[in-house]
């Protein structure tokens, strides 16, 4: 049975974008993305497993300490799914926030638009 949209938007989140172990990040990101899955945020688009494993793992080298945290409920319909987050210190203010949009194709996500919002 395949992960639920809110499944795979807690595991784009915390298991691929808030993972510091790369083996652990790799895992995640095979098991919750398309293997031509995309990417786009303000800075740049990347495609497939192995770009957006080295984004998120340039995106935590950026912020060491940081940790990313649900801002809110996960919104769904159908196939779209939509989460608030926060990435900042534990237990301290957030630096910056933002929101995440998932496409969600077979089972998995294939496209990911990720919007800052402060």
């Amino acid at each position: 049975m395949p992960p639920s949209l809110p499944g795979l938007m807690r595991s784009n989140l915390l298991e691929v974008f808030g993972e510091r172990d790369p083996a652990r990040r790799l895992d995640a990101v095979v098991r919750t993305y398309t293997s031509d899955v995309v990417f786009a945020d303000p800075e740049e688009v990347v495609h497939g497993h192995s770009a957006v494993h080295a984004k998120a793992g340039r995106l935590l080298e950026q912020a060491p300490g940081f940790v990313f945290t649900e801002a809110g409920p996960i919104y769904e319909n159908h196939d779209l799914g939509h989460l608030a987050w926060n990435f900042g210190p534990p237990h301290g203010d957030p630096v910056v926030s933002g929101i995440d949009v998932c496409l969600v194709r077979d089972g998995l996500v294939a496209k990911i638009y990720t919007l800052i919002t402060s």
